[in-house]
């Protein structure tokens, strides 16, 4: 192939990557491979010894090299800390939903300027740990007002902005009158900010009742649907985002047969060899959580072996998820949650693409898919400093990124 014409785009060449692992359709591994960046794009993939020139040449030196990460559940947008909070859930406390009220008066009392450089520095260590597409929700405002200003301040700094307002009922605030706000003038005030939302269906939360309310209104407002379901027990989560078609169900820590059976009901029409179809909503497993919270870890082998599509993220966040590393909860699912490593690589990558809608689209679409290497799609690249994805499970704990690419541009 001949040199690659960039007009008033750089292009760059990486070459020797020991291991090229794509997570495309094809589920492809190269061997002693190349890939050629032109502006935001992955321009051409293919043998290194076949590499066309660019303007600017890299060696890998062996390293893998695999899609960034796609974080499909965080909670960013916050301020304070529930260290305490931690402590007393390690010597014996169990996990409530409750504590959410104290991030919500540490967020509701901090400036613009000051939580946005929260926000900021939290994006900034999960790209500086392979994290290249990131979704937050809103959730620690729980106001109008805070809710809005949570949603703007998310929508400048992520990629996707979800609106939690159904995170937990304020306290002193009526249950239904509170969901009422939630539907009506908080919707209102974060829909020119947020493309999805999302309800946390579950005992000390919200109702079935409740979710079903807020799905609806968030759905007749034309926003794409996710849920928080089946964390402390079985519950409607599940049956509530089939239901609602939702994007994603998130948690899932306790699904019965009949959850499991309906999740996999919804992928019948999606054929994933080629992604045509329609496709169904993806489990996101939150191991990070499950291991801070003590809860059962998400039976992400039983949801795969069904043919439910599964994605794992980090649920950065204060009180049970306080990390933002992607690579740990794919160690975890390897070592834990029995997944082969390409199945938890690929859960942290195309996985998150699949929840967030982001899994397709080319030089023909416009809209660059994210989540998975192929030409057209968006030049998210992850350098290990290791020769193989087993590392990250064989070596737990080291930290492995050697390079980041975002939307073509190095930052790491």
């Amino acid at each position: 192939m001949s040199g690659i014409t960039t007009g008033n785009n750089t292009s760059t060449v990486i070459t020797n990557i020991g291991e090229l692992m794509t997570q495309d359709l094809e589920h492809r591994v190269l061997k002693d491979a190349a890939v050629v960046i032109e502006g935001e794009r992955i321009a051409w993939m293919g043998s290194s010894a076949d590499a066309p020139s660019a303007d600017e040449k890299i060696d890998a030196g062996g390293r893998a090299v695999l899609p960034g990460w796609v974080d499909s559940h965080s909670h960013l947008v916050f301020a304070g800390d529930r260290t305490a909070e931690f402590e007393a859930r390690m010597a014996g406390e169990s996990y409530s939903a409750g504590g959410i009220a104290v991030t919500t008066g540490a967020t509701r009392s901090v400036s613009d300027e000051e939580l946005t450089r929260l926000v900021r520095e939290r994006v900034a260590e999960a790209v500086s740990q392979g994290t290249t597409y990131l979704e937050s929700k809103t959730g620690y405002g729980l106001d109008v007002e805070n809710e809005a200003r949570s949603a703007r301040i998310a929508a400048a700094e992520v990629d996707e902005v979800t609106y939690l307002g159904a995170h937990l009922v304020p306290a002193g605030a009526d249950a239904e009158e509170y969901t009422d706000l939630v539907c009506g003038p908080m919707l209102d005030a974060v829909l020119p900010h947020v493309r999805w939302a999302d309800v946390f269906c579950e005992r000390g939360a919200f109702t079935e009742d409740q979710s079903r309310r807020v799905l609806t209104a968030a759905r007749n407002a034309g926003l794409g649907l996710r849920v928080h379901g089946n964390q402390l027990g079985e519950g409607p989560g599940v049956a509530l985002a089939v239901e609602f078609a939702a994007a994603s169900v998130d948690h899932v820590n306790y699904l019965s047969d009949k959850d499991v059976a309906a999740l996999a009901e919804t992928w019948a029409g999606w054929d994933p060899a080629t992604g045509a179809g329609t496709k169904g909503t993806v489990a996101t497993c939150l191991p990070a959580c499950d291991l801070s919270t003590r809860q059962p870890l998400a039976p992400g082998r039983e949801l795969i072996d069904a043919g439910v599509q599964i994605a794992l993220a980090a649920n950065c966040n204060p009180g049970t998820s306080y990390t933002s590393s992607m690579a740990f909860c794919v160690t975890t699912a390897v070592l834990q949650m029995h997944l082969s490593v390409h199945e938890a690589v690929r859960a942290a990558t195309y996985g998150g693409a699949l929840a967030l809608g982001r899994e397709s689209g080319n030089d023909v679409d416009g809209e660059r898919a994210v989540g998975s290497l192929a030409v057209g799609h968006r030049a998210d690249l992850h350098m290990l400093k290791a020769p193989s994805a087993t590392h990250l499970a064989y070596r737990p704990g080291i930290p492995l990124t050697h390079s980041v690419w975002r939307a073509g541009v190095r930052v790491v």
